[in-house]
């Protein structure tokens, strides 16, 4: 299955945007507006996906998310990669927090 992807420029700023990664990724440094469901829980929890039309899909640098993103269209989700992943969106400046008080990075 194709998976139709974005650059982080293009996702927009009332997008549903769904992080994978994992809990020490995610502590470290996300998007403020993200929601954090992990790649290996997407399955049992893909209830707790926000309603989006489409939901764009995110991990580190785009595997993890690419592969989130197909299983989500195939299973009627409409969803989106989000190419580069954190590190583009750390790259192009735009806006995260962390978990932990310090200065957000992507690990």
């Amino acid at each position: 299955m194709t998976v139709h992807e974005v650059g982080v420029d293009a996702v927009p700023n009332d997008g549903v945007l769904l992080d994978v990664r994992e809990p020490g990724e995610w502590h470290a440094g996300h998007a403020p507006q993200a929601v954090h469901i992990p790649l290996g829980e997407l399955i049992d929890r893909v209830d707790d996906v926000p309603d989006g039309d489409p939901v764009y899909v995110v991990c580190k640098v785009g595997g993890r998310s690419a592969h989130a993103a197909a299983w989500l269209n195939s299973i009627g989700r409409s969803a989106v990669n989000v190419s580069g992943g954190m590190e583009s969106w750390d790259s192009a400046g735009l806006p995260m927090v962390s978990e932990t008080g310090e200065q957000p990075f992507v690990a």
